[in-house]
């Protein structure tokens, strides 16, 4: 597992982790020498002759000077006090270090993953269920730094403890070490054997369940009208009520789980002591108080650690399917994000298709093959065709979303590369059939990816009026600074198509296509949104317009029209 975790962990990571490795060290230290530091203490209560007795205590008392046994004792609990407190204070600022490392890696882990699914292209992300995207990026990153990383520097920590525990109490009374090991090994090695698959099952169990959860919430409040229209709430319910149902089932066995470590250090402890006193009979008194006195507040200190170890081991098997979606996302490309650079690709003369063939990933044939296509600027060029001809899949490549499996796009004659793609869509606008819309305000969905202070207000209000938007926005109480709600749910078709040109007009885009922009809006409304595109048309002659459409009316305004035929091979 620690091979896998660490492959998880980024190199620039890595030399932090070992500074964390080192605090764990000096934090058990530290945590061992406050459990010494108690010793004293100890030795006055059971015999307050001791402290003549002791080498060390006697040091001490004659180094100080001190005259009075009474006024030693309060020096030493005062000593032992502030020690405490100073060691818990310097316990505090180490476990910064290992918080602030543990939450900058989930940020950064979090971040890269988000960066790393985008990257990967549409393909990836139509091929995606978004729910289980979300999750992995959201929830599971933070699982596995939270429920795997820090559990486990935990486990470090009281295991060292543990040791060194152990071997002070060894050198002072083999016996106490070995009934130590006599009942808190089997009670550990019970638990562990008992709780080892059924963890990892529970983990396993309760992450596909929440996917599924979330999955179903998205979906029916996505498809709300369709939903209830045709009364299948009652079925989502369901749905989600199983998925529910798991999670509980689920959630009351690890809860019960979480209970035992306790339970069972508590009567290993028992268990200890009643050894202990079973052996008083074969011991002097005075021997017997100190070894029973050691060994009671050593078991106060390996209580709680060994409670702590099987609680940590717990929690890393039960959360270990994160290690391995976080590890199969390795074969992911994650990158960090690019520049958002406003630089474009200039565009005089012709965009063309040269012998373009597209085959989708897990595809048999090609959707398109051996395709050319040459668009002048200034031209307005209609595209249509049935149903699977792969006119959404040329659009995407004149988009830059789908690269082509064979030929390639030339933009004035040089052909379009990789490097070159984020230039050529700052020159392109884009309105699909169902237009993209955050749960924001009208100038934050126009002005997409902009910051309300860096909008241009001018270039918002011409983009504005082109798309026949200003009346509307007009009889709004916020105008521009209205929210649409999610999806643009207080918004009809028509408007939400109007934004989607108005964002493409303020980008002041070289091209403009359109993706069935109007297939799922009314006669009237389709009528008027085309006249929106023919006004825009036949007032700026340098505009170029690709249109994808099923309906001729849609395709009037245009040049020339071109009709895909499905490929067959």
């Amino acid at each position: 597992m620690r091979m896998r975790v660490l492959n998880i962990i980024p190199k620039a990571f890595r030399a932090k982790g070992l500074v964390v490795s080192l605090t764990i060290f000096v934090r058990a230290l530290l945590n061992f020498v406050g459990l010494a530091a108690l010793l004293p203490v100890l030795y006055m209560i059971l015999d307050a002759d001791s402290m003549h007795s002791n080498a060390i205590l006697q040091g001490v008392y004659d180094f100080c000077g001190f005259s009075s046994d009474r006024t030693f004792v309060i020096a030493v609990a005062i000593a032992v006090v502030l020690f405490i407190v100073l060691k818990n204070l310097i316990n505090l600022l180490l476990y910064r270090v290992e918080r602030d490392y543990i939450y900058a890696l989930y940020r950064h882990l979090s971040r890269r993953l988000f960066i790393g699914y985008f990257k990967q292209g549409l393909q990836f992300v139509k091929a995606e269920n978004s729910a289980v995207l979300s999750r992995n990026i959201n929830v599971v990153c933070y699982t596995f730094v939270t429920g795997v990383l820090r559990p486990m520097a935990s486990l470090a920590s009281e295991v060292l403890l543990l040791l060194m525990i152990f071997i002070s109490i060894a050198i002072y009374s083999p016996t106490g070490a070995l009934m130590a090991v006599a009942v808190f090994i089997p009670v550990a090695a019970l638990y562990f054997l008992i709780m080892r698959y059924r963890l990892d099952r529970y983990g396993n169990v309760e992450n596909e369940a929440q996917r599924r959860k979330y999955r179903d919430v998205i979906e029916t409040f996505r498809g709300y009208a369709d939903v209830e229209v045709n009364n299948a709430f009652e079925h989502r319910l369901s749905l989600f009520d199983r998925e529910l149902d798991t999670i509980v089932n689920v959630g009351r066995k690890s809860a019960t789980i979480s209970m035992l470590p306790q339970n069972l250090t508590e009567t290993g402890l028992a268990l200890g002591m009643a050894s202990l006193l079973c052996l008083g009979s074969f011991m002097d008194a005075e021997n017997m108080k100190i070894l029973f006195g050691v060994f009671a507040v050593a078991g106060l200190r390996l209580l709680p650690s060994a409670r702590a170890i099987m609680g940590a081991w717990s929690s890393l098997r039960y959360n270990r399917y994160t290690i391995d979606i976080l590890n199969k996302a390795k074969d992911v490309e994650i990158g960090e994000g690019s520049v958002a650079s406003p630089e474009r690709l200039k565009f005089t003369d012709t965009i063309e298709l040269r012998d373009v063939s597209f085959r989708f990933d897990n595809g048999i044939h090609d959707t398109l093959h051996n395709f050319s296509l040459s668009i002048s600027k200034g031209e307005k060029v209609g595209i249509n065709g049935e149903s699977g001809a792969g006119k959404t899949t040329l659009l995407n490549i004149l988009l830059g979303l789908y690269a082509p499996t064979e030929g390639g796009i030339y933009i004035d004659g040089n052909r379009l590369r990789e490097d070159d793609l984020r230039k050529w869509q700052n020159s392109i606008g884009y309105v699909s059939q169902s237009t993209f819309l955050t749960d924001s305000t009208i100038l934050e969905n126009i002005a997409l990816g902009c910051n309300e202070q860096d909008v241009d207000m001018k270039r918002m209000e011409a983009a504005i009026e082109a798309a026949s938007l200003s009346e509307f926005v007009a009889s709004l109480p916020n105008g521009i600074r209205t929210r649409i709600g999610e999806c643009g749910a207080l918004l009809s078709g028509g408007q939400r198509q109007r934004i989607g040109i108005a964002r493409a007009l303020y980008k002041q885009a070289d091209i403009l296509f359109f993706d069935e922009a109007t297939s799922s809006l009314d006669n009237a409304t389709e009528q008027s949104i085309n006249r929106a595109i023919e006004h825009l048309s036949s007032s700026n002659k340098s505009l170029t317009i690709v249109v994808v459409a099923h309906r001729d009316s849609s395709l009037r305004y245009c040049d020339r029209i071109i009709t895909l035929e499905k490929y067959n091979n």
